[in-house]
């Protein structure tokens, strides 16, 4: 009878627990996996603070405005979200002009504007709003896309782009750009068009690497190439990377027992290294485990979107799918040596307020798309 009653109970609990969440078009599934993410976040975030809780609690409140916004997000019917795109790309590019003119340096950068009470980096909102125009704009022409459509997606790409690259902001360029390609890709291009563009793109990055990049830019792809050439200067960060996720083994040497985090060794541990104090507490289980967990985000988004009816939703939603992709085969790549270091922050995880927060209001986005896939026209 007792048990018979816990059964009961625990069903009602979970049938009230799935109308809630419908009703708020919340993807129960997905919201568990990236909560599961933003725990471990904040545990790590503690370790790699030096025991800073104040570091913690800012963390935790980016995390909360995250999560309400992708909760508000989450309401708005795919109509709405693509009327609003336009203007959205609209807004993001006038922000990014004002940065130019009047934005707050920080770290030789240009990339923030400060509001008296916050500072936040308005090429952050480019990776919503750069795909979500490139959908718009596709929404209702034939696919494969045309010739002129090419250019004008092209033309919706490469501006914000090229103005994130002169701040200079080399990682959010290149996020903003993919975020954008993939929309493109996902509508279907002809096998002679993708090796035209490979093409193109490679003369773009030799274009790029002589005329936009900064000395310092260029110096981190030859210190990825050799990063013994320079152990104490360019190629400190990753030797010191690779040398606490090496060092964790399989297991980790125990939270809070990292030699090269707890004693300051490894820079940037808070944010953009944040990966190599898993590595180094944790091991290669540790690492395992988290990476499981995104590789989840990834697959339920990617079928989230196979389940949308209307161009504007998939190829979205495909694209927010593929840009959480980027950003953690990125920061983990930088971090293990495997790719040059562009300051690209691990989801959900590193330090930081704007990324996070555009993060979660992707996946509001993507739980609206879903959640209206039948309304959507």
């Amino acid at each position: 009878m007792i048990r018979e009653n816990v059964e009961s109970t625990s069903t009602r609990a979970l049938t009230l627990t799935a109308r809630v969440l419908s009703t708020l078009r919340i993807d129960g599934p997905l919201v568990l996996a990236l909560s599961s993410i933003a725990l471990i976040g904040l545990l790590v975030l503690y370790s790699a603070s030096g025991g800073n809780w104040a570091v913690v609690l800012r963390g935790a409140v980016r995390l909360l405005l995250g999560g309400l916004l992708m909760l508000v997000l989450a309401q708005i019917r795919p109509s709405m979200l693509r009327r609003i795109s336009p203007f959205m790309y609209g807004a993001g590019l006038l922000l990014l002009l004002i940065v130019e003119l009047v934005g707050d340096v920080g770290k030789g950068a240009q990339r923030w504007l400060d509001l008296g009470f916050m500072r936040f980096q308005p090429s952050e909102i480019m990776k919503l709003a750069v795909p979500m125009a490139c959908a718009w704009w596709l929404h209702e022409r034939p696919v494969p896309p045309s010739p002129s459509s090419l250019v004008i997606l092209a033309a919706l790409i490469v501006l914000p782009t090229g103005l994130v690259m002169i701040q200079p902001d080399l990682g959010t360029s290149l996020l903003i750009a993919m975020a954008g390609l993939t929309v493109v890709f996902l509508a279907g291009l002809s096998l002679r068009l993708i090796v035209s563009l490979m093409v193109l793109a490679v003369a773009a990055a030799w274009a790029g690497w002589e005329f936009l990049l900064r000395e310092y830019q260029r110096q981190r792809v030859l210190t990825f190439l050799n990063p013994e050439a320079d152990p104490l200067g360019s190629g400190y960060h990753i030797i010191q990377s690779t040398i606490a996720i090496g060092s964790g083994g399989v297991f980790g040497k125990g939270y809070l027992r990292g030699s090269q985090s707890q004693l300051e060794f490894l820079p940037e541990r808070s944010t953009d290294f944040v990966f190599a104090v898993i590595g180094e507490e944790f091991g290669l289980l540790g690492i395992l485990i988290l990476l499981s967990l995104y590789l989840y985000v990834v697959a339920r988004s990617l079928w989230l979107a196979n389940q949308m009816r209307d161009t504007y939703a998939r190829l979205l939603a495909g694209s927010f799918a593929a840009l959480f992709f980027v950003y953690v085969f990125i920061n983990a790549g930088m971090v293990s040596g495997l790719l040059p270091v562009v300051g690209v922050p691990l989801p959900l995880i590193s330090y930081g307020g704007t990324s996070m927060v555009t993060l979660l209001a992707g996946f509001g986005i993507l739980m609206s798309l879903y959640a209206n896939r039948k309304l959507a026209a």
